[in-house]
């Protein structure tokens, strides 16, 4: 696919049709990698996207429960206390 390079303020840049931003899913942001001669562009996923959904699927087949105790048996609150 070939692409003209713009003018953008005092930069230069491109502008990437609609169908490929969807494809890749590409909204905000995206990675350049520099590679042996070749400019790479990568969608830059957005952290922590689905976990939402995860967790509910978590709670859904029981999977959310704690791995280890809140307070441990020798703990003691005494000190917050003073």
């Amino acid at each position: 696919m070939e692409l003209s390079v713009i003018t953008i303020g005092n930069s230069r840049g491109i502008r990437l049709p609609k169908s490929i931003l969807e494809k890749y899913s590409i909204s905000d942001k995206i990675e350049l990698v520099l590679e042996q001669g070749y400019m790479i562009l990568k969608p830059k996923p957005e952290p922590r996207k689905g976990w939402e959904e995860a967790f509910k699927k978590m709670h859904e087949n029981g999977d959310d429960q704690l791995m280890m105790d809140d307070v441990f048996e020798d703990e003691t609150f005494e000190e917050w206390n003073q």
